[in-house]
C-alpha cells in the first residue's frame, strides 16, 4: 500500500530539551517566546508541523517551567500561516463540550490547520495532586473513547444528544463550525491494545513511539488488518534525529548527549514513580539504550545524512507519512536537518510540498 507524501514535524519545546536536561549546548528553555521562535523558524524552514505536548506541571523537573498547550496553540495559529498546529489532550482534565469549542476555535485561527492529539496519560502525580482520579490503564481509554466520541462529532458541526457512562450531553451544537474542512484532524497516540483499538475507530493518524523499522512495520500491518470506518488510517512516527556529514560524526554527537542524560538519572527515576506501568511507551523505550522521549533514537535515526535520508525512506515505505522529529540544540538542527536532510528524500520524490514554499 503507497503511503501519502512524507511530512516533517518537530516536537515543541514545552517543557525544555527531549534529550538531556543539563546541556551546555541548549540551555534550559520552555518559554513562550522560545516556543514561539522555534515553530515560526520550522515554518520558514518548510516543515510541515508541530506537536506541542500536554503537561499541566514539568513531567520532568517539577520545580522548572512548562508551557501551556491549548493557550499556545491558538497563539501559534494566530502567528502562523502554514505549518500544521497540533495539540495534545488528555480528556480526564477537559470536558469534551468545552474542548470542542476550544478547537473550533483554534481550528478557523489557524485557516484549517489544527489537529488534536488524543493521549491517555502516564503521569499520575500530575492527576493526583490536583484531586483527579487518575484511573485504571483500560478505564482512561473506556472514557477516552467516549470523550472523542462527543468531540468529533461536535467538531464535525452535529448537534450532539448523548448519554453515556461519562457524559450526558442534551441537543449542544457549536458554532461557528469549521469553516475550513468537515473538522479539524484526529491524532492518537498509544500503543497498548485499548490504543490501536481507538485509533482504528476514531484517528485520522496514529503516532508510534520510536523503535525499529521492524517493529513499526508489524504495529502498522496490525492496525491496517482491523475493520474501519471511512479514509484509510495514516501513521505518524516519533523519533529523535542526530545527522552528521559522517557516521563517526554522528556517533561522537550521540555519545555526547548519552553522556549528558546519564546525569538525568534523578528525572528517570521521578518519572518510573509516576509513570503507570502498564504504558506501553515506558516498556518500549526500556528496552533499548536510547537518547531522547518516546521511544527517541530507538528509532535509528542517527548516521551520516545519507544513511539518515534513507532510514526515513525505509519508514515511508512501511507506512510512516508524518515523521515527528526531536532534536538537540533544536534550532541549529533543525537548519541542518532542512539543508541536509529534506533535500535528499525530496530527490527520491517523497516529500509532500513545503508548506513555506506552496502557500498551501
Amino acid at each position: 500500500m503507497t503511503s501519502p507524501a512524507i511530512r516533517f514535524g518537530v516536537w515543541a519545546p514545552v517543557h525544555g530539551p527531549r534529550a538531556a536536561l543539563r546541556d551546555p549546548q541548549e540551555p534550559f528553555d520552555a518559554s513562550w517566546d522560545h516556543n514561539r521562535a522555534v515553530v515560526l523558524e520550522a515554518e520558514q524552514l518548510g516543515f510541515h508541523s508541530t506537536l506541542i505536548a500536554q503537561h499541566t506541571v514539568n513531567p520532568h523537573l517539577p520545580d522548572h517551567d512548562q508551557l501551556e498547550t491549548w493557550t499556545a496553540a491558538a497563539a501559534l495559529a494566530a502567528l502562523t500561516s502554514r505549518i500544521e498546529i497540533i495539540a495534545a489532550v488528555k480528556p480526564f482534565i477537559f470536558h469534551p463540550v468545552f474542548l470542542a469549542k476550544m478547537a473550533l476555535q483554534i481550528e478557523n485561527i489557524s485557516g484549517g490547520r489544527f489537529g488534536i492529539n488524543l493521549i491517555n496519560a502516564w503521569n499520575s502525580a500530575e492527576f493526583e495532586k490536583a484531586g483527579i482520579a487518575f484511573g485504571e490503564h483500560d478505564q482512561r481509554y473506556e472514557y477516552g473513547r467516549e470523550w472523542i466520541s462527543v468531540v468529533s462529532r461536535l467538531v464535525s458541526g452535529e448537534t450532539v444528544t448523548h448519554r453515556g457512562p461519562h457524559f450526558s450531553i442534551t441537543d449542544y451544537r457549536l458554532t461557528p463550525r469549521d469553516l475550513h474542512r468537515a473538522r479539524p484532524s484526529v491524532y492518537i497516540g498509544g500503543e497498548s491494545e485499548p490504543a490501536r483499538a481507538l485509533a482504528a475507530d476514531h484517528g485520522d493518524v496514529w503516532f508510534i513511539n520510536g523503535q525499529p523499522l521492524a517493529d513499526v512495520a508489524a504495529l502498522i500491518a496490525d492496525l491496517r488488518r482491523r475493520p474501519r470506518a471511512g479514509a484509510p488510517l495514516r501513521f505518524g512516527l516519533s523519533a529523535f534525529v542526530i545527522a552528521r556529514k559522517t557516521e563517526a560524526e554522528a556517533h561522537e554527537a550521540y555519545e555526547r548527549l548519552l553522556a549528558l542524560a546519564a546525569q538525568d538519572a534523578d528525572v528517570h527515576t521521578l518519572q518510573r514513580k509516576h509513570a503507570d506501568p502498564r504504558t506501553v511507551m515506558f516498556q518500549t523505550m526500556a528496552k533499548s539504550v536510547r537518547v531522547g522521549t518516546n521511544g527517541g533514537t530507538a528509532a535509528g535515526l542517527v548516521g551520516s545524512y545519507d544513511q539518515v535520508s534513507e532510514r526515513i525512506l525505509a519508514f515511508h515505505r512501511a507506512g510512516i507519512e508524518l515523521f515527528m522529529l526531536q532534536f538537540q540544540p533544536l534550532r541549529p538542527e533543525l537548519r541542518r536537518f532542512a539543508a541536509e536532510v529534506v533535500p535528499r528524500v525530496q530527490a527520491a520524490g517523497a516529500v509532500a510540498p513545503s508548506p513555506a514554499l506552496s502557500g498551501a
